[in-house]
């Protein structure tokens, strides 16, 4: 077992470890009433919790359709109607989307009550549940509506991946990357010896990863909860990924679509950052290895532009990117023209 502390609003651990349900039981074992929300798909897998505590179990829509307002409205109708205070608490069992409904829940009912996240994917684990961000999706784009609301506890238990296909391997290993061209250049160097089929049920790597991953995320987070400044490190990829997740109407896994969102960011590093060559080949070389897409339509990016200007990094008429200059050397790329992106985004048209 090895712990991560974060420290946001309230401090809180990351633990890593080979019994979840253990971690679990320990840790709500004091609250008086519990709400377990986890996808439809794991109804078999949420064993039955042996406390004296009023459990209660709520499944939920699968994938995006559980960040809706709607289904919200739903939870808060269950919260009210099984009388949950201030005194109880919220797990969410499941993965990123499970995660940031839960979490958002959590934030707003009552005004805030503890939650616990037990991330059930490697994209969970390693993103949608660390660093207290939490929320629904609107008409308009994806986590619109939320709020900075840090759970209690994050369990992570790998042993939840052989419940994944290796396309979801995959998508979650895009934002592992991710953390690596940001913060830790080892994640690079472990992932160019990474075979997916060979690996992906090798848990001495999959931890380390998995760890490696967190301590980048909580390292930020720790400095700078709220997204003042160095918090937006962690968008790198995200300003067209989000664009490219809704205009295929969540067809794309996230992690596929923050891949191709990876390498435009590269594109655009190269561009405006100075990021050597050789480091956008890596880009391409790492997600490409493992199965992930690095181009997309050549005829979406009028749309994509309209997405990225509303998305939640932007600020005013002016589209904000994370780029870097070289791995772990982050900066802000804003002000560029439309010809400019335009010209980015050629590089991985199809």
């Amino acid at each position: 077992m090895s712990v991560i502390t974060v420290k946001a609003e309230h401090q809180y651990d990351v633990q890593i470890c080979a019994d979840w349900l253990t971690a679990l039981t320990e840790s709500i074992s004091s609250y008086p009433r519990i709400a377990i929300f986890y996808p439809q798909s794991l109804k078999e897998s949420i064993p039955k919790i042996s406390i004296e505590s009023d459990v209660h179990f709520f499944p939920l829509p699968e994938g995006e359709a559980a960040k809706s307002v709607q289904n919200l409205g739903k939870m808060w109708d269950w919260m009210g109607a099984a009388g949950f205070t201030r005194s109880d608490v919220v797990v969410a069992i499941g993965g990123g989307t499970i995660t940031d409904v839960a979490g958002f829940l959590s934030a707003t009912w009552l005004r805030g009550i503890d939650w616990i996240a037990v991330p059930t994917t490697l994209a969970g684990m390693v993103d949608a549940s660390v660093g207290g961000k939490t929320g629904i999706n609107s008409d308009y784009g994806k986590n619109l509506i939320g709020s900075f609301h840090s759970p209690q506890k994050v369990i992570i238990d790998s042993h939840w991946l052989e419940t994944l296909s290796s396309r979801d391997i995959s998508a979650g290993l895009s934002e592992v990357i991710k953390t690596g061209f940001i913060g830790d250049a080892e994640i690079l160097e472990i992932m160019e010896n990474f075979e997916l089929d060979r690996d992906r049920h090798n848990y001495e790597m999959i931890n380390e990863l998995i760890q490696r991953s967190v301590a980048v995320k909580a390292r930020v987070v720790s400095s700078d909860f709220k997204e003042s400044f160095e918090r937006e490190i962690l968008n790198y990829g995200h300003t067209l990924g989000h664009a490219i997740e809704r205009h295929s109407q969540y067809s794309l896994r996230h992690g596929e679509a923050i891949s191709i969102g990876l390498i435009y960011a590269a594109h655009l590093s190269q561009m405006h950052c100075g990021l050597d060559a050789a480091i956008v080949a890596q880009h391409i070389r790492l997600l490409s290895k493992i199965g992930l897409p690095t181009t997309y339509d050549q005829s979406a990016f009028a749309e994509l532009l309209a997405f990225m200007s509303i998305d939640k990094k932007s600020r005013g008429k002016m589209i904000r990117f994370v780029g870097i200059s070289q791995v772990g050397k982050t900066q802000r790329i804003e002000g560029l023209s439309i010809d400019e992106l335009a010209h980015a985004y050629e590089k991985i048209s199809a």
